[in-house]
């Protein structure tokens, strides 16, 4: 797995807890934004996409 397609993704709400994913690069321009569970809060919200460091 190509460390170039690694993106963290980050609670809008709380901003602690901190996903994981892949993105292609090349067909997807936006940011990436997908609902996760948040451990903190208990429930399910937004995750945004942030950068790697």
């Amino acid at each position: 797995m190509s460390q170039d397609n690694i993106i963290k993704l980050v609670s809008k709400e709380c901003k602690q807890d901190v996903y994981w994913t892949r993105k292609n690069r090349k067909t997807v321009e936006r940011k990436i934004e997908l609902r996760k569970f948040c451990k903190h809060l208990g429930r399910h919200t937004v995750f945004t996409e942030r950068g790697k460091k």
